[in-house]
């Protein structure tokens, strides 16, 4: 048995068809002609602002987003339990002094 499929647009999906991309939509009967319809979804890209570097640190980084502050920090195992909890405490020292410049830099 055939059937046909009405696509909406069919000008612009085969464009995308022809570029090697998928179409991806929706197949459903309409409720006005009770034909087999397809209409294709408008995807939009998604844009994201990339992150800022506040600044370096030596076992990671201070970034900030849109809405957020982000603070990274990495460290070896090999130091010890001990060595590493100072270190963090160092770390997280380091990111509250470089938010404290980059607000006054920001702000001078």
């Amino acid at each position: 048995m055939k059937k046909y499929v009405f696509i909406l647009n069919a000008i612009e999906l085969l464009c995308k068809l022809f570029d090697g991309k998928r179409i991806e939509g929706v197949l459903y009967l309409d409720q006005n002609t009770g034909k087999l319809t397809f209409k294709a979804y408008n995807r939009q890209p998604q844009v994201r602002n990339k992150d800022r570097l506040v600044k370096k640190l030596p076992w990671g980084w201070v970034k900030e987003s849109m809405e957020r502050i982000k603070v990274f920090g990495s460290f070896p195992k090999e130091m010890g339990t001990a060595a590493v909890m100072g270190l963090m405490e160092e770390h997280h020292r380091d990111a509250k002094n470089a938010l404290i410049e980059y607000e006054l830099e920001e702000f001078c």
